[in-house]
């Protein structure tokens, strides 16, 4: 293999047209110059310089050495400023993966807050496997995922994990249900509704309404079944039910429906950004922690 070192003097020398001002140029004796020279020839098999007067001109073989050096001396100076681009938060590409939820209220303006202040960094969004919503963190496909545990789950050591939000739950009503006139209303008086649910297959959301109905003394008699949250408002707004959701999925809403407070009690989820541990704190990494922790306040 050749040694790039070498082609660099070689092109100094051609350049140059003597040794002599090539070692100077480069900080080294000429003596040193001529025996990496000499070394590189041994390394090519060929004569590289051919001596004229007190100067030096390239045979065919060192005039191509030369052209090759500069190409490569080109291509690191533009690996040196990429790099440098990259370190600085320049250019660079970072994964995010979500809940479908989280979606339009909390990564929407964190990942435009974040291009505004990083044009060149690409960002790839994706939703999670709910199934496994950590496993592309851990097999380092995706820089971030934003969660919602399970009641009963603690965090991995080979994660970190970042609180961001409290998303708080809200019952949803029928626009002429009886209870709609109310800014308030305990969890008990749903008891005997007929409910929608909005997470199906379960996961850890739904957890939390069963949990909270089981505090306020029932268990929650799920008429319908759905996969989403948009859907779920549909049958509300229909006269189907009544449902609990965390205010993030309730968005925009629907004119069909209402949207009350709760009490006795008020479920809320944990929303966190999830980590690997061993993974380095890039400025782009840190700079879209800070954007979805600014869009968690809002």
């Amino acid at each position: 293999m050749l040694d790039v070192r070498r082609m660099r003097m070689l092109e100094a020398v051609v350049t140059l047209g003597s040794v002599t001002a090539a070692a100077a140029e480069l900080g080294y004796t000429p003596s040193a110059v001529s025996q990496q020279i000499g070394a590189l020839e041994r390394e090519t098999g060929t004569d590289l310089l051919e001596r004229v007067g007190r100067h030096v001109r390239p045979t065919a073989a060192g005039r191509l050495l030369t052209e090759h050096s500069a190409a490569i001396g080109r291509r690191i100076a533009e690996a040196e400023t990429a790099l440098a681009d990259l370190k600085a938060g320049r250019t660079g590409r970072l994964s995010v993966r979500y809940f479908a939820t989280a979606g339009a209220g909390m990564v929407a303006p964190a990942v435009a807050a974040f291009r505004r202040r990083h044009p060149g960094v690409r960002v790839d969004l994706a939703l999670s496997d709910p199934e496994d919503p950590l496993g592309a963190v851990r097999r380092g496909e995706a820089d971030i995922a934003l969660v919602v545990p399970l009641r009963e789950e603690r965090p991995a050591d080979d994660l970190l994990v970042e609180q961001l939000a409290d998303d708080p739950y809200r019952v949803v009503l029928p626009k002429d249900h009886p209870l709609a006139a109310k800014r308030v209303v305990d969890l008990a008086l749903l008891a005997g509704e007929p409910w929608v649910g909005n997470e199906w297959p379960a996961g850890p959301c739904l957890g939390r309404v069963i949990d909270a109905c089981a505090e306020a003394g029932f268990a929650p008699d799920f008429v319908v079944q759905s996969e989403d949250h948009a859907t779920a408002l549909g049958f509300v707004a229909a006269g189907l039910g009544v449902a609990l959701m965390p205010v993030l999925g309730i968005g925009g809403g629907h004119p069909g429906v209402v949207v009350r407070r709760v009490r006795g009690p008020q479920p809320v989820r944990s929303i966190r950004a999830v980590r690997r541990r061993t993974q380095k704190e890039s400025p782009v990494l840190r700079e879209m922690l800070a954007a979805l922790r600014e869009a968690a306040r809002g």
